[in-house]
Parts: structure tokens; C-alpha cells; sequence
């Protein structure tokens, strides 16, 4: 490799002296390092360049942070997705696989070829409105459908393939990726699905009905939610990140995406050291 991409937590300092570190030592190495404009202005160091413009032109792209951080590099990659290296800089960190002491020994082995990805599931979002489809940035962990500051119950109207569900009424409905599993749908009663499953995940939050329980749905469903709840505050909500209002009558479409998120995977630790690690799965 030739060109790696740096994106590190804004204000956060051990992301930033990390930062600072990996640029040095990839200096040393005859590596350019492409540093978001952000973090390059506070670290003084690389080359400062967009996220978009890094996704465009690294080769790999190390991230500092937490899972949120990731996320926001991840949703640009739909058109050029690149192998990408996460520090867990955060809390739980299920998508940034690596501690910061494995972060140079791990770049080591990724630039002698010794180290594998995996290939994570997206999804492709599009909001229909009055005959207009609106584009949305894919998705790694979930769209969300969801009222807005006032605790009222809102309807929306779930087919898959065409076929009619029903009409939710709930707080909300979280559409998951087997990533985002562990995320918002899991607070949401979902189940934890292993990433390799090609499947999405569809869970009502906090549903009106005790009949209205989380469902698994193939790769290959279409999902599209109508908004059926008039004069209310209704948004749509893209991995936590990215959002929209709705109106009565719009329509989310939401399928599987055509590109995937390859994360480079830690060799020494399974899925489930990780479920056991950050979730404390199976302790008593």
C-alpha cells in the first residue's frame, strides 16, 4: 500500500495523538497519509483532505474513535469501498475491532499482505415523495422510521416484496443489517444475527400491539414503510447520523445495498469474544 487514509475523532486528544503517531510512523515508512482536514489542522501533520476525498483516494483507511466514527467513513463507501482499520478509541466498539497498542503491529502485517476483511452487509435507502425518489447515503447498522419529540405512537404501513405486513403503531420501526443487530434494533428486543447471515432485521420500537414482534427477512426483500400518521413530527434516521423528515404518505424504500463495508478483522478474537467481551454474553 501506498496511500492510507486517517480519520480520527475530532476533540478528542488520545484519538489525536494517536493520529499524530500513525502519521509519523507512516512517514517513516514511505507511506502517504491522507488526513481528514479536521484532525490535520489540529495535529499539524499529513495531507488534509476530505472524508470523501479520502474514501476516494486511500487504499486503506485506519479510523479513530468509536463505532460512530466508523459509521460516518462507512456511509460514503457505496461507490469506492476500501479495506478499513478500526480503533476503539469509545465504549463498546463492536465495529472497531482493534485496542490502540495493536494499531502499528496491525499495520505492519496489513502491509505485508498478512491479514483478511470481512465483508459487511449495507443497506440501500430511497424516499419516495409525491412521485419524487430522494437518494440517502447507505446504510451499515439500520434506518430507523421514528416520532419525533413528543411521545405520541405513529402508524406506518410495512410490505415486504410487495406484500402487505401490516400497519405498526409504535414509537417507531428499525430495519437492521446483521451489523446493526447489535445496535438500536437490539435495545429494541431485536435479535443478535451473525454478521456472515444475509438476512435484515425488522423491529417495531415499542410496539402498541404485544403482537408486533421483531422479524427476519432475506437479503434480497424489499422493504418500503409508509407514513400513515398525519400533523405529527415523524423523521427518518440513517445509522444515528443523518436524518429527514417525513410527511404523511411518504414511503422509505429500503433494500439491500449494492456495495459492501470491508472491515479488516482481528485474526486473534471470533464474533463471539466479541459478544462475550463487550456484552458480557453468557456470564451468570
Amino acid at each position: 500500500m501506498h496511500t492510507i487514509g486517517v480519520v480520527a475523532k475530532p476533540q478528542r486528544a488520545q484519538a489525536l495523538a494517536l493520529a499524530r503517531e500513525l502519521v509519523d510512523w507512516l512517514r517513516r515508512q514511505g507511506i502517504a497519509a491522507l488526513v481528514e482536514a479536521d484532525n490535520a489542522a489540529q495535529i499539524g501533520c499529513g495531507s488534509a483532505r476530505s472524508k470523501e476525498e479520502i474514501v476516494a483516494a486511500a487504499e486503506m483507511i485506519v479510523v479513530l474513535g468509536g463505532d460512530g466514527t466508523l459509521l460516518s467513513v462507512a456511509r460514503l463507501m457505496r461507490d469506492h469501498p476500501v479495506p478499513i482499520l478500526g480503533v476503539n478509541l469509545g465504549h463498546f466498539g463492536f465495529l472497531t475491532a482493534f485496542s490502540s497498542d495493536e494499531l502499528l503491529p496491525m499495520i505492519e502485517r496489513v502491509l505485508a499482505g498478512d491479514f483478511q476483511v470481512e465483508q459487511r452487509m449495507t443497506l440501500d435507502v430511497s424516499l419516495r415523495r409525491q412521485g419524487e425518489a430522494l437518494q440517502q447515503p447507505q446504510v451499515l447498522n439500520e434506518a430507523v422510521i421514528t416520532q419525533g419529540a413528543l411521545a405520541r405512537i405513529i402508524d406506518v404501513e410495512t410490505a415486504v416484496d410487495g406484500q402487505l405486513v401490516g400497519i405498526y403503531r409504535a414509537d417507531g420501526l428499525i430495519v437492521a443489517t446483521p451489523t446493526g443487530s447489535t445496535a438500536y434494533s437490539l435495545s429494541a428486543g431485536g435479535p443478535i444475527v451473525h454478521p456472515s447471515v444475509g438476512v435484515m432485521v425488522l423491529s417495531p420500537i415499542c410496539p402498541h400491539m404485544l403482537t408486533h414482534r421483531p422479524m427476519v427477512l432475506p437479503e434480497s426483500a424489499l422493504v418500503t414503510v409508509m407514513v400513515r400518521t398525519p400533523h405529527e413530527h415523524v423523521a427518518l434516521t440513517l445509522d444515528g447520523q443523518e436524518g429527514m423528515p417525513l410527511r404523511e404518505g411518504d414511503v422509505v424504500e429500503i433494500r439491500k445495498g449494492k456495495s459492501s463495508v470491508p472491515l479488516v478483522r482481528a485474526t486473534n478474537r471470533n464474533y463471539f469474544d466479541v459478544l462475550r467481551s463487550k456484552l458480557r454474553w453468557g456470564e451468570r
